[in-house]
């Protein structure tokens, strides 16, 4: 049986900005140690101040806080504003869970009173495009906006769509942001414990800030056995894979699962080309490859892209 293989070729594409918002993690470094135990949750207010966050759920006030340690991380704010022109700065927010909270209240106020019940200020909550669209007011990123939320492999997706977007022309510069909340409903939807928080990077071809990866195939087939052949194959020689499934990883590599946060659910694609720039800190070799469902990528040390 022959299976399908969408990739993303072309001209080179980078990690220029990086951001890690989990509890005991706030560098991609951290990412690589074991989760300490009793951390306190991310404090959004901490980096980008209280005013504006306090009709935001969780997911949003997060993915603002990314957005903004990213983007100033490659170069490209400054004082809130972009450091260059906006419309070239492009969004892809990665998230299944975000505003499942909001959501499940706004049903319940309806069923139990009525649609005039509904709070004025909650309500634009329960669009599914909240983050990716208020993290483009805040930061002035009139771009392309997109939301990605289809199931495990939805933060490579996202990956792959900022990487289609600036391969295409349509903007120099995009911000992918993977982000999830813990909450009653998400833990009721997932079963368990979620990453309460997640990452963020930016995906260029133009960098304003030292490298901090090289993006190599990205890849989406039927499984992820057929991503992980397919990702040794087009990029081979890495050792290191960060799968949340260690079934597809080959028997004798290195293998980081990335699950002592709880889900990561949309978060975990991103979470891990994160993870794969605190590898490359470092100073450990790539390629690394990100493994969630049938999407992958492989990213390279910058000195790789030499």
């Amino acid at each position: 049986m022959t299976t399908a293989v969408t990739d993303v070729a072309g001209s080179e594409v980078v990690v220029s900005g990086v951001a890690v918002a989990l509890p005991g993690a706030a560098d991609p470094r951290d990412l690589l140690r074991p989760v300490p135990e009793g951390a306190p949750p991310v404090d959004a207010a901490e980096r980008i101040g209280r005013k504006g966050l306090r009709f935001k759920d969780r997911a949003t006030q997060v993915g603002l806080h990314l957005a903004h340690a990213a983007l100033t991380d490659a170069g490209l704010l400054a004082d809130g504003r972009p450091t260059v022109p906006g419309d070239r700065i492009g969004v892809v927010v990665s998230s299944n869970l975000g505003n499942a909270d909001t959501v499940c209240r706004a049903v319940e106020t309806i069923a139990k009173e009525s649609t005039g019940a509904l709070s004025p200020m909650d309500t634009p909550n329960a669009s599914s495009n909240i983050i990716a669209s208020e993290t483009a007011i805040r930061y002035g990123l009139r771009g392309p906006n997109l939301t990605v939320c289809n199931g495990t492999g939805s933060g490579l997706d996202a990956v792959r769509w900022a990487v289609l977007m600036v391969r295409s022309g349509r903007a120099d510069h995009m911000l992918v942001t993977g982000v999830e909340p813990d909450n009653e409903v998400t833990r009721r939807l997932v079963g368990g414990p979620v990453a309460d928080g997640g990452a963020a990077l930016v995906v260029t071809r133009t960098p304003t800030a030292p490298v901090k990866a090289l993006l190599g195939p990205v890849v989406r087939t039927a499984d992820p056995a057929g991503t992980a052949g397919e990702l040794g194959r087009r990029a081979p020689g890495g050792r290191m894979w960060l799968a949340g499934d260690g079934r597809a990883v080959p028997g004798d590599a290195e293998h980081l699962a990335l699950d002592g946060w709880g889900e990561l659910s949309g978060a975990l694609g991103v979470v891990q080309c994160a993870a794969a720039a605190g590898w490359f800190a470092q100073g450990r070799p790539g390629p690394v490859y990100a493994l969630a469902g049938g999407a992958g990528a492989a990213l390279l040390a910058p000195k790789e892209a030499a």
